[in-house]
């Protein structure tokens, strides 16, 4: 019972931790999408891959991006302009790094057929399904972060829901290479009944370590069909 009350301490630390870098990042104004990409693929690679978390971590951006452009909102219109800018910027880190957890778990996939490992099909309908609802659980963030605000920052995160429901995210475009792959192994699954200790969510944490770390292209090598060292590609 205390292990399970100091774990929840501890994620709810690490989210007001995650809000306030996050709010830090924004109100420097450097480089906001690339900050907020690498706060959040940390923060997810910490623990294995899992729904709840995620949806606590997506708000936790979105509210430090709030919160890092407050005092520009009560000023002027170039400052709210800046401030538009910044919140952009936040949610295209955010969608930015839920691409690369989609793409992490299809490297994953890609990387245990590589050994022929397979994971089992209760593991990987519950992948697909996760996966699948990141997209949905982005546009229910965000709508939820304009609805608690009425300010210039409501207007700006309508606008931002608006633009990705007719033009797309980058983990919408992401998810269309991963679940294929994810539908691929299902279906080898159903057919061989394998049981298996792998596990999707941990191997995909994994490489987003890797991920975070700047080591992606090495992994994206290492797991390519027909790569070999000599090959030089």
């Amino acid at each position: 019972m205390q292990d399970e009350t100091d774990n929840t301490l501890n994620v709810a630390n690490d989210i007001a931790a995650l809000e306030a870098e996050v709010c830090s990042a924004v109100e420097r104004g450097h480089d906001v999408q690339e900050t907020v990409r690498q706060l959040t693929l940390r923060k997810i690679g910490t623990h294995s891959f899992d729904i709840e978390s995620l949806r606590q971590i997506m708000g936790a951006v979105l509210n430090g991006a709030r919160a890092g452009v407050q005092k520009e909102l009560q000023h002027s219109a170039a400052q709210t302009d800046r401030a538009r800018a910044q919140i952009k910027q936040a949610v295209a880190g955010l969608d930015a790094a839920l691409a690369q957890l989609a793409e992490a778990s299809r490297l994953a996939l890609e990387e245990a057929a590589s050994r022929a490992q397979t994971f089992s099909r209760e593991d990987l309908s519950r992948a697909r399904s996760d996966l699948e609802s990141l997209e949905a659980m982005l546009l229910e963030t965000l709508q939820a972060s304009a609805s608690g605000v009425k300010d210039v920052a409501h207007e700006i995160f309508s606008d931002i829901v608006t633009h990705i429901r007719i033009h797309g995210s980058a983990v919408g475009r992401q998810l269309k290479e991963t679940v294929p792959v994810i539908v691929q192994q299902l279906e080898a699954a159903g057919r061989t009944q394998v049981a298996t200790g792998l596990h999707l969510a941990q191997a995909t944490s994994d490489l987003l370590r890797q991920i975070a770390a700047g080591v992606l292209t090495g992994v994206a090598a290492r797991i390519r069909p027909g790569h070999t060292k000599d090959k030089g590609d």
